[in-house]
């Protein structure tokens, strides 16, 4: 008997055991990145997602633990921070402990409890390291080779330091006007590209943190620098004065390398005017055109200890771009897809045209044999003459060269010394398919000459689509190619002609963006970057960051209202409200401008429904939609931080703006906005103009004007984001799905089926205007696809998919739809398939977090039961066409 009970026990034991041991916070970050180095944020975010298979897992307590100690911390011991217990089941934090010091190293831990009071078993240590937090602690100065702002070659820097005791650790500080590679002892440091990210230089200029410990040694050592232009030193002339920037200065630099040795001693090799200087071999650089390289003018060894750099020049003291150097923390920019040339074509041994097979952002790398000085000019475009060479028409238009030695998109290559050489730009990218290889003497290339690098912010994908329809499928790759293209520490419109970041675009590729990366530090940055160019009057220029170009033009609500939808859509898609709180006082001078200058409430300050298929929408209409959003933003954004009386205005403000667009454009009689064409009957539906008595009759009606215009898309851009969007939330999926799924002009389809990779500027192929063939502003689609087909949405009374809003629409011209996206909660899958008789329906459901899931009315099976039999399932509601069900987190399949 005794065995018997002992046994009994020993099994209860382990089976807890087994039940604590599913149990773990995984995947932790600090301000949304994995370990990072060289935080300034004095109270950083701390966050995780809970791990547990078991359905209705739910975290019922954390602890948090953060010390300099990593033992100690792995033990359940923070001497910085320990929260206790707190019962919550929140899985973002803020760090609210000891006064965080510079330049040191934080390890974290979180336990968990589930929803039985039982804790985590497998409790992973994290870390987190401070950088410079504040201006104070940097001890290099600022230097450069010249203040010649016409000066071509970029510059080397380098310096020689001897080390004389057991190096622990090393942290490279770096904070630049213009762009850098690091070496040490001959090797480049990390793998970025276009460092530091773009900004407005003279008001916010970022440094970038680098972990050098494994490239410094016992004894002489090499530190070498090499400078590019980007935005900083804009030499290349274009319609956007960028070269009149009133930051403008040859580039410059500050750098620390603070070491620290085995006997707890600290060195710091920082830069100053005992830094030697010459011009390198990269003779042009613009980050808007092209780089030009001489081999001849190679030094081999630059940045090697014991190289002769006695006929080097000292540094110059320069003044810093600005007086706010802060960390750089988003993810870098790297070369992320090496791509091969899918064929050569050889017009002759000086003249070769290679095709990629696809569009891209980035540069190529060109590796080749041919006799010394043989010049190589490498011209990239994303189309092709009748004669197969390569046509920049569509992507020069705005280039205003002021002379030949710069052309557009063009890189020139010198060759030294008869064997093989590879070449590929430090400080420029393009947006591409084709290059056009011409050599001054003949060179012999093959396909494998040629490789393309895809070049693009390095954000984690998070979501995934497949279909049962190919085309639909290619188009979701597209709009992610396209995405990614325009994604270089700030969103741009495209990678070729402009590489500007306009705001109308960025704000209604938010979605599209969110869905399918984990993209919240990129537009943070860009948010500050908004910040930065505010005007005190509330203004905001169309493009950001600016030279000044934009204030006057094209900057009204339906395009700067990216100040207020993106920290908002961030705020729903990640359940962090720091960006909105620190934009709110931004959105309230915005808003306010607004209002001074719309004394009816109403307000046509906007570039409009831009590049419509044919029938162009009022543009009153439109801009007063998006007034009306920023203000429903702002009062909801007060309402959530305590700020009644603003809550009290700005909702009032928001009611007027509605009532003032319904009295002037709704016809109350017929149900018809303006004109009733499809974006005056989609934006209205969209951004919740329409009085609720009126949904239904205003719906019918958008979705006999799409009828009526055989399913095809007669919208622009603001038109694009509302339309798919107006129709299947309103009961017209498959009148929205037809559109979505056209393969004729005008639609997404008929890019893909004659070759598009990317999506396009426009919807005419052959258009004679606005034509860059790799554009997102039109990418709304793929956001439409989650939120649609797969039924995926944030609540906004539980953000960051704390609970889930599961509305999938099981449209005809399917056969079987998956969406997947990984939020703050972990893996969302909405997968659906029909049969002959059913259709089947599975979807997961994260740990710690629900959903509320609306399905069509019928026979409804969860596995084999009714889902009134399943306790983790609530019967919501019932409608004649639909049941709303409240599902705890787990894995379900669904029949009906």
């Amino acid at each position: 008997m005794k065995k018997i009970r002992f046994f009994l026990l020993l099994f209860l034991v382990l089976f807890f055991f087994k039940l604590n041991a599913q149990l773990a916070p995984v995947r932790l970050q600090c301000e949304h990145l994995v370990n990072p180095l060289g935080m300034d944020a004095p109270n950083p975010r701390l966050s995780w997602q809970l791990e547990d298979p078991r359905k209705g897992a739910v975290q019922s307590a954390y602890q948090l633990f953060v010390g300099v100690d990593s033992i100690a911390v792995a033990n359940g011991k923070g001497d910085i921070w320990e929260t206790g217990k707190i019962q919550s089941d929140s899985v973002l934090v803020t760090y609210n402990g000891k006064k965080l010091q510079p330049f040191t190293k934080y390890y974290w831990q979180v336990r968990a409890w589930d929803q039985e009071g039982q804790p985590s078993e497998r409790n992973q240590v994290a870390s987190f390291e401070t950088g410079m937090m504040g201006q104070q602690n940097w001890q290099g100065s600022w230097i450069s080779d010249s203040r010649d702002i016409a000066l071509k070659p970029a510059p080397y820097f380098r310096k020689e330091v001897e080390l004389k005791k057991k190096i622990v650790s090393a942290r490279a500080y770096v904070a630049v006007g213009g762009l850098f590679e690091l070496y040490i002892n001959g090797e480049k440091i990390g793998n970025h590209r276009l460092d530091p990210m773009y900004t407005r230089f003279d008001r916010r200029t970022l440094y970038v943190t680098h972990d050098v410990t494994a490239y410094l040694k016992e004894g002489k050592n090499a530190v070498g620098i090499l400078l590019g232009n980007g935005w900083y030193n804009h030499q290349s002339t274009a319609v956007w004065y960028f070269d009149k920037a009133p930051w403008r200065a040859r580039p410059k630099f500050c750098m620390d390398i603070r070491i620290t040795y085995q006997d707890g001693s600290v060195e710091t090799v920082s830069s100053g005017t005992s830094w030697k200087t010459t011009l390198s071999p990269v003779v042009f650089n613009s980050i808007y055109t092209g780089e030009h390289q001489d081999a001849n003018l190679e030094k081999t060894g630059w940045c090697t200890a014991g190289y002769d750099d006695s006929k080097w020049a000292n540094a110059k003291p320069v003044a810093a771009p600005s007086q706010n150097i802060v960390s750089q923390q988003l993810q870098p920019i790297r070369a992320c897809e090496e791509i091969p040339a899918q064929s050569c074509k050889k017009f002759s041994d000086s003249l070769y045209v290679f095709n990629l097979g696809r569009n891209i952002a980035g540069v190529s790398k060109i590796t080749l044999t041919g006799l010394p000085g043989t010049v190589i000019r490498v011209k990239h475009g994303e189309r092709l003459y009748e004669n197969g060479r390569v046509d920049q028409s569509n992507i020069s238009v705005h280039y205003r060269p002021t002379d030949d030695q710069d052309p557009f998109a063009t890189d020139i290559y010198t060759l030294k010394c008869g064997v093989e050489e590879t070449f590929s730009p430090h400080f420029n990218y393009k947006g591409f398919q084709y290059l056009e290889i011409v050599s001054s003497k003949p060179v012999e290339l093959t396909q494998n000459s040629v490789v393309g690098l895809f070049m693009h912010s390095d954000v984690t994908p998070v979501g995934k689509i497949e279909s049962s329809n190919p085309v639909l499928n290619k188009i979701w790759e597209a709009a992610n190619h396209s995405y990614l293209s325009n994604l270089f520490g700030y969103p741009t419109d495209c990678p070729q002609r402009e590489k500007n970041g306009w705001t109308g675009d960025g704000q209604i590729a938010v979605e599209t963006g969110l869905y399918n990366f984990d993209g919240i530090t990129v537009y943070e940055k860009w948010l500050a970057d908004h910040r930065d160019e505010q005007q005190p009057n509330g203004v905001l220029p169309n493009i950001i960051p600016t030279s000044g170009w934009g204030y006057d033009w094209a900057n009204g609500p339906d395009w700067t209202s990216s100040l207020a939808i993106i920290p908002w859509n961030i705020y729903l898609f990640y359940g962090d409200s720091r960006l909105l709180k620190q934009t709110y006082d931004n959105i309230k001078r915005y808003v306010d401008y607004i209002d001074r200058i719309s004394p009816e409430n109403l307000t046509d300050w906007g570039l409009g429904d831009w590049i419509p298929v044919k029938s162009k929408a009022n543009k009153e209409l439109t801009s007063s939609c998006y007034f009306y959003a920023d203000a429903s933003i702002l009062a909801r954004a007060a309402k959530m931080f305590g700020k009644t009386e603003d809550a009290k205005k700005y909702s009032e403000l928001a009611r007027k703006i509605k009532e003032a667009i319904n009295r002037k454009f709704l016809n109350t009689a017929t149900g018809v906005y303006a004109n009733g064409l499809q974006t005056e009957l989609a934006a209205p539906l969209f951004w919740g103009v329409v009085p609720d008595g009126m949904k239904a009759v205003v719906a019918a009606n958008l979705a006999k004007r799409v009828e009526a215009d055989n399913f095809h898309l007669d919208v622009g851009l603001l038109g694009t984001k509302a339309l798919l969007n107006a129709l299947s939330e309103n009961g017209y999926a498959e009148a929205a799905y037809k559109v979505a799924s056209q393969e004729t002009f005008p639609s997404w389809g008929w890019w893909i089926v004659n070759g598009a990779t990317t999506l396009y500027e426009n919807w005419p192929i052959d258009a004679k205007s606005d034509i860059s063939l790799n554009h997102i502003m039109f990418g709304e689609i793929s956001a439409w696809y989650y939120k649609a087909l797969g039924g995926i949405r944030p609540d906004p009374d539980h953000p960051g998919f704390r609970n889930i809003l599961l509305e999938p629409h099981f449209v005809k011209g399917l056969t079987h739809f998956e969406a997947s996206h990984q939020g703050p909660y972990g893996m969302i899958v909405s997968k659906w398939s029909k049969g002959k008789r059913k259709i089947t329906y599975q979807v997961t459901i994260p740990a710690n977090s629900s959903a509320t899931l609306t399905l069509p009315a019928g026979k409804l099976k969860e596995g084999n039961r009714p889902v009134g039999d399943n306790q983790f399932i609530k019967i919501l509601r019932k409608e004649k066409s639909s049941i709303t069900l409240s599902i705890a987190s787990g894995n379900y399949s669904f029949t009906f």
